[in-house]
């Protein structure tokens, strides 16, 4: 078979290919010259892995038939047209987490370059003069240090910042106070935090709600020593009344990463000497490349092998606890059987979630049914991505609910499967021990304990001595091995089940011998697709 082959547009780190493995055929190109990314793209491309430079629009998307990841290796994803590869059923994908530490540092950096002018002084420096009264800067300590907006990169400089002896401030209409107060900020409004601010670091992402937040009103309430960082997005803050603030000295000084256009070299901003810039670097570190390239390398792995990737940005779900992830699979798998059972697509799916993990957000399970049932129903190239809009198509639809109460299992999972007819099918499962095994521990009304495995058999018959005996004469004349065996019954010579997993799949005229050997009213074999 082919390996699939995977589009590096940019240039990575070389742990990138590492983590790639050799599982793949490796391709570059330039993806900041349009008719070459293009071109490479037209080739036939399973994923394409880029930073900033290049652009995965809605025509780039178009021209890749077959993709199915686009992977970022950073945070930011303003090149990537997140609906245009949704609705064509590929898997966006960043790297989240792998750039916060070097951008809190470099916030840091600005900040200190600010307070001391060290961009001014040095290039006085270099050009002859030594201006030490000139630049005469200001300390931190038991200074107070504003921080808008407090996620994972604001309370890093937060905790860098205690050790300067600053008080911090923050404010984020998301974060809980007893959240903040743990880590030792006062949470405030933005209003009292741009008059009480020293120092302000502005760590948000650009959205309709946060362009120009920090604008002409805001920098009429601030002090005329305060001296603003910003190294998160460029429009966030208002460029131009920040130079109108800086030059009538309502602002005393400014640390500039980013900017509301890219690349920018061409600022009234830069004439000034009370601003140091530098051009997007919050994430140009070896270190910060080095994981963005290993984090996204890891998700095209997973999303090419058609597991779910907790970084995906456009998968129903989010970010996935890791005591719910062994139960996707479980769930996909369960509905993959409650659809082989019945030999339809199901119109309407339930998963029950029972348990300790049902106190986690288990949303992403809907998602996993659909997945197993459309693969049930032979739909080829299935992904998360677009299971939801495959299952529309089909009229499938799928939800999730929780109980914390599970009487005999620590967690169980249902897939209760509707059908057009108006029957129902509940195939119910649970992991067990250390190594998360997959057991089937009911269908319907029968209790059964259960390996999965790829290849399953199921009898519905009239309970009735000799039946055991003739499906096992019946498979060993064929060669075909019994793995396990479970038989579940609702009452002593009521309507017994029978589920069995074997080392082969089972041919359709050994289905027709079982049947007619031991009067079972269904017979239908499953072969689980991971």
């Amino acid at each position: 078979m082919a390996k699939p082959v995977v589009l590096i547009a940019e240039e990575l780190s070389p742990a990138t290919l590492d983590a790639l493995g050799p599982d793949f055929e490796v391709r570059h190109c330039n993806g900041a010259d349009r008719g070459e990314l293009l071109a490479a793209l037209g080739a036939g491309v399973d994923a394409v892995l880029i930073r900033s430079a290049t652009k995965m629009d809605a025509e780039a998307v178009a021209a890749a038939k077959g993709l199915k990841v686009i992977a970022r290796a950073g945070v930011g994803l303003d090149n990537v047209d997140i609906p245009a590869s949704t609705a064509a059923g590929v898997m966006v994908v960043n790297a989240p987490t792998s750039n916060i530490v070097s951008a809190a540092e470099l916030a840091i950096a600005l900040l200190l370059a600010s307070a001391r002018f060290i961009s001014p002084a040095n290039a006085a420096l270099r050009n002859g003069k030594w201006a030490r009264s000139k630049y005469t800067g200001a300390e931190l300590f038991e200074k107070t240090l504003g921080i808008v907006g407090f996620g994972r990169i604001g309370q890093l400089v937060a905790a860098r910042m205690q050790a300067f002896g600053m008080n911090i401030v923050a404010y984020d209409p998301y974060l809980q106070p007893a959240r903040a107060a743990q880590l030792g900020v006062t949470l405030v409004e933005l209003d009292e935090l741009l008059e009480v601010s020293d120092f302000i670091t502005i760590h948000l992402p650009k959205t309709k709600e946060t362009a120009n937040l920090i604008g002409e009103e805001a920098l009429k309430k601030v002090k005329p020593t305060v001296r603003i960082i910003n190294a998160a997005r460029g429009g966030v803050l208002d460029e131009t009344a920040l130079y109108n603030a800086l030059v009538e000295g309502r602002v005393g000084g400014a640390g500039l990463d980013v900017y509301v256009t890219e690349p920018c070299t061409d600022s009234p901003l830069f004439q000034l000497d009370n601003v140091v810039a530098t051009p997007h670097l919050g994430a140009s570190t070896d270190e910060a490349q080095e994981r963005a390239g290993i984090a996204v390398a890891v998700s095209v792995r997973k999303a090419l092998a058609g597991e779910l990737v907790p970084d995906a940005v456009n998968v129903k779900g989010g970010l996935i606890h890791e005591d719910v992830r062994p139960a996707l699979s479980l769930v996909e798998k369960l509905a993959q059987v409650a659809t082989g059972l019945v030999g339809e697509c199901p119109v309407g799916i339930i998963v029950e979630v029972r348990g300790e993990i049902s106190e986690y957000d288990c949303s992403v399970l809907a998602t996993s049914a659909l997945r197993g049932s459309l693969i049930g129903c032979g739909a080829e190239d299935v992904t998360y991505v677009n299971a939801p809009a495959l299952a529309v198509e089909r009229g499938l639809s799928a939800s999730v609910m929780t109980d914390p109460v599970s009487p005999d299992h620590r967690n169980m999972v249902s897939v209760r499967a509707a059908f057009s007819d108006g029957t129902q099918l509940v195939v119910s499962g649970t992991l067990m021990g250390i190594r998360q095994i997959q057991k089937i521990v009911a269908i319907d009304s029968h209790d059964l304990d259960l390996l999965l495995s790829d290849n399953l058999l199921f009898l519905r018959y009239a309970d009735q001595p000799g039946i055991v005996g003739a499906v096992g004469n019946a498979l060993g004349k064929a060669q075909i091995n019994i793995a396990g065996m479970q038989v579940g019954r609702n009452h002593q010579g009521g309507e017994a089940l029978m589920a069995i997993t074997v080392d082969s799949p089972v041919p359709v005229e050994i289905l027709t011998a079982v049947q007619a050997e031991t009067g079972a009213n269904t017979v239908r074999t499953v072969v689980l697709a991971n």
